[in-house]
């Protein structure tokens, strides 16, 4: 077993304990030990936050517009597509905008060595931030951009992708080598040393809050009451149904001040994986046998797209999330979809990054191309654009 293998199967396993799929006596051990774990961390959470904002550490303001996206549960909540959606709105009207990103589960070029000379070195070396897209051109891999980074870069036209770890100093290159007046901070809601105008976070309509409890015990980032922090709250992934007004009354009850947006994640057509813009209308989805592959935080999401739109599931795989396929394990589920009967195989965009190049495809592979549509709150989204712009 790879090093790889292993912490994806370690992941799987606190996944599964945290939704309480284990029950042995020496899981229920780990579940005690990971409770203390999440009360320690949701005070050390909230302290930090405290000293933020008490000004005994202080965040750093660069001259620019600063708009932060994020959540309070790790993964799952649809962030991608409303990133987007922002950058290309205000791109439209006209500002000049750069999306930065960690780049989580990005690879970094320097060696081990390199980076520990550099940290240890009495020479301090800046090390550049890395650019996925200057605006005009892609310029780097989904390997070395990370997934998210690379999506975004790959169907967004005048916007740059920048990533790096440290905010402050990608976003002061991106002003200064690409004169942007607005940064997107993708996954910002926890990166308080930028000092952010505008806060926008995201919430699962479809299992908002976990289990309550903050990591290690649960997947909240933050305790909820921190929903007080956001300026504009989306509910993702809404259905409309009238049920949501629970879910809004008690985002309430921690927030007045903040607009409520309901959106939904529509799905626009299917796209080959390996030929872009080769497309097919949802209807091609109709009657046919599909395998499904995705390694995403909550495939079931994924999977009701497919069959709500007329696909009949003979086949579904998934691996934890982030996953990079290998070219074996993309062989071994053409033959084991052709062996069910597919017609076939589906996956989600930010999956169809991570597959390596198949010279010869028996069954055609294709990515689900999804988009927000904001179904409730559209006159607070051209407001929140409108504020954005007049700033």
């Amino acid at each position: 077993m790879t090093i790889r293998e292993l912490g994806e199967n370690l992941e799987q396993y606190f996944l599964d304990l945290l939704k309480e799929k284990r029950h042995g006596f020496g899981d229920r051990l780990v579940m005690g030990l990971l409770f203390l774990f999440s009360r320690v961390y949701r005070n050390i959470v909230q302290l930090r936050l405290w000293m933020y904002e008490n000004r005994v550490i202080r965040n750093r303001a660069i001259g620019c517009l600063v708009i932060s996206i994020g959540n309070l549960t790790c993964g799952g909540t649809g962030k991608t597509p409303v990133v987007e959606i922002f950058a290309k709105t205000l791109s439209r009207k006209g500002r000049k905008v750069a999306i930065l990103s960690r780049g989580y589960r990005s690879r970094d070029k320097r060696s081990f060595w390199e980076k520990l000379c550099q940290k240890f070195s009495s020479e301090k070396m800046e090390v550049p931030p890395r650019v996925v897209s200057d605006g005009k051109n892609l310029l780097l891999d989904s390997m070395n951009a990370g997934d998210e980074p690379y999506m975004l870069a790959s169907n967004l036209k005048d916007v740059c992708v920048i990533v790096d770890k440290d905010r402050v100093k990608s976003g002061l290159y991106a002003i200064r080598k690409y004169g942007v007046d607005t940064l997107v901070l993708d996954d910002g809601f926890q990166y308080l040393g930028l000092k952010s105008h505008i806060n926008i976070l995201l919430v699962d309509s479809t299992a908002p809050f976990d289990n309550h409890h903050t990591l290690p015990r649960g997947l909240m980032r933050e305790p909820i009451k921190n929903l007080s922090r956001a300026d504009y709250i989306f509910l993702t992934k809404s259905d409309g149904s009238p049920r949501l007004r629970h879910l809004k009354e008690f985002c309430r009850s921690h927030n007045r001040r903040a607009e409520i947006i309901e959106c939904c994640h529509r799905p626009q057509y299917l796209e080959d994986v390996f030929d872009r813009g080769v497309q097919f209308p949802l209807s091609h989805l109709q009657g046919r046998k599909v395998a499904s592959l995705s390694a995403i935080a909550n495939p079931a999401s994924f999977n009701a797209f497919l069959t709500q739109n007329g696909a009949n599931l003979v086949l579904k795989r998934h691996y934890a999330d982030h996953h990079r396929y290998r070219q074996q394990e993309m062989i071994d589920f053409v033959n084991d979809a052709k062996a069910a009967g597919a017609e076939i195989i589906m996956t989600t965009e930010k999956d169809a990054v991570r597959m390596p190049r198949l010279d010869r495809r028996d069954l055609p592979i294709l990515f689900l191309r999804i988009e927000i549509d904001i179904l409730r709150g559209q006159e607070s989204f051209d407001q929140c654009i409108s504020r954005i712009c007049f700033i």
